[in-house]
């Protein structure tokens, strides 16, 4: 028994019901990705200061903004768990006006606008916004099919990089091509080519890590998904702990969700879903206690960190705006 990941999972668990009481008309999908942060940061939530947030929001911005809709629950979250709730947003805001000067408005760019205010500094968001959009560019050149708005977020994370661009896309496409060999082609395959080149090393390693991750999961019986899902399962391969080891622990915190208000029943998450869950919490349970430290690997944990949160609330709002799709053809 890992006490440390049982409680990190029931602080999860406790976030995702706290969280839905704020927003209770909102997807089920947009939950979890907001209960993580909570259960990642180790702070419980406020209702009231998330309420404060979701009001903010809807004060500051118009009825078809992109800060609402699908993005709105995680957006709140992350505005909560700011030390000031105001600042962080405003400069949310603003980087959201410098961004769609270069990308197509989407509830993705909302998200990226955001995660940068924890890294770049107001003077810079107009030189990395443009180097996003080159990166944008040049994703989109290799696979004009499979790159979406989606992929803005990566390219504007990856803009942070110190790596050249080229150097980015060459990485890129050597842990896409390497991701083909295994799993069928789509955005899964492509997004997680994204993350795994926020992360230091070899293609091959780092690709290597997350077939090594999928196989061990089916080969103990699981179920893991190779669309939105995909992504969640790169970002743990900053890690270097055993494959074993990772989804032994991605097997007790499935067990311990799969009974729980949400992923029961016939209108619970299904498998995949709940296993996608269980690599969020894992990956925030193997990043955990890095705050502060300054050593390559631990640089490494809180990217893959970002990777992880971002990948979630990516597939988050997808799988949302599936939701509608299938419920508007109904």
């Amino acid at each position: 028994m890992n006490t440390e990941l049982d409680q990190l999972t029931v602080r999860y668990l406790e976030a995702r019901e706290a969280v839905k009481s704020v927003f209770r008309m909102e997807s089920e999908y947009s939950f979890p990705v907001a209960a993580n942060l909570y259960a990642a940061s180790g702070q419980p939530v406020d209702t009231e200061r998330l309420s404060d947030c979701k009001r903010m929001i809807r004060d500051e911005t118009g009825i078809f903004s992109n800060f609402r809709g699908s993005v709105m629950v995680p957006l709140a979250a992350k505005l909560a768990l700011c030390e000031d709730m105001q600042t962080c947003l405003d400069r949310a805001l603003q980087n959201y006006a410098v961004l769609k000067e270069q990308f197509m408005r989407s509830e993705f760019l909302a998200l990226a606008a955001l995660l940068l205010t924890d890294s770049v500094s107001d003077a810079d968001i107009p030189a990395v916004a443009a180097r996003g959009k080159e990166l944008y560019r040049r994703m989109r050149k290799e696979h004009p099919f499979l790159t979406g708005q989606e992929d803005s977020v990566f390219a504007v994370l990856l803009a942070e990089s110190e790596k050249s661009d080229d150097a980015l896309i060459l990485d890129m496409e050597a842990c896409y091509i390497l991701l083909d060999e295994r799993f069928p082609k789509g955005d899964g395959i492509q997004t997680a080519s994204h993350v795994l080149a926020l992360l230091d090393g070899a293609p091959e390693e780092k690709a290597g890590k997350v077939i090594a991750l999928y196989d061990a999961i089916r080969s103990a019986g699981g179920k893991y998904g190779t669309n939105q899902e995909l992504p969640v399962l790169a970002a743990l391969a900053a890690d270097d702990t055993p494959a074993e080891t990772v989804v032994s622990e991605l097997f007790a915190v499935d067990a311990l969700l799969e009974g729980q208000n949400g992923y029961r029943g016939v209108f619970g998450y299904d498998r995949k879903t709940r296993m996608m869950h269980a690599a969020m919490l894992v990956g925030a349970y193997r990043m955990r206690g890095q705050a502060g430290i300054v050593n390559a690997a631990a640089q490494q944990s809180a990217v893959a960190m970002i990777a992880a949160q971002q990948a979630a609330m990516c597939a988050s709002i997808a799988c949302c705006s599936a939701a509608a799709a299938s419920g508007a053809a109904h």
